[in-house]
Parts: structure tokens; sequence; C-alpha cells
């Protein structure tokens, strides 16, 4: 059966698996792939933003993007937007999306390069 666009979306954090997830009728439409900061203050690093073919074009990538923040709001840790869609979008809206200090920016950055806890 065709999807409706306005077919509600629920965003679910697999945190084991590094993945915020965009689901729609059980299936994902889309994810942020994701890392926590091993050290202090454990920052939430978005790495990678992806919506499944077909369903571009629906505010997906923004509504995880958006999710993806208050998910960290809510833990009382800042956002590291590495992806360019993150980094974009939170350019966008720096009402919903606070910068991250420099110094988690830089260790967001060293242990993306080592490749640790990315799956």
């Amino acid at each position: 059966m065709p999807q409706s666009p306005n077919t509600p979306i629920a965003f679910q954090d697999e945190r084991e698996a590094g993945r915020l997830l965009a689901v729609e009728d059980g299936k994902a439409v889309g994810y942020i792939a994701y890392f926590v900061l091993a050290g202090p203050p454990h920052a939430l690093v978005a790495v990678h933003t992806v919506v499944e073919p077909g369903h571009e074009g629906r505010g997906i990538a923004g509504g995880l993007v958006r999710t993806f923040y208050q998910l960290a709001a809510a833990e009382g840790v800042p956002v590291v937007p590495l992806c360019p869609y993150a980094a974009s979008w939170a350019a966008k809206h720096p009402d919903e999306a606070p910068a991250a200090p420099a110094e988690v920016v830089a260790a967001a950055k060293a242990q993306l390069a080592a490749g640790s806890d990315l799956r």
C-alpha cells in the first residue's frame, strides 16, 4: 500500500547501534548515524544523515536533526554536527541548535578520525 505523505514519522533512538531512526509504518525511512563522545561532556556527534530513496522532500532529515538536538538537550549534553546536513540545519535553526564549545568539537573530530565508536 503506498504511503501518504501525511503518515506520521516516529523517531527511535538506537543508542547501542549508533542510530536515530525515522520510522514510518514500522519501516525505517531515514536515520542519523552518530556516536557519543568518549570523554566529558559526552556530546552526541552526528556523522551522517540519510533519507531512504522515495522519502526525500518530506522534511524527514530536518525532523531527524531536530529530534537529535532535542535528545541531547534532554540529556544535558551538546551536539557536534559533523554531518554536513546536520551542520547546515543547525546554522539555519540557531534557536534550536546551540553551538557546541570549540574544545568539544575538537574532541569529537579527534574521536571520529580515530574511528572509535563508529559502526
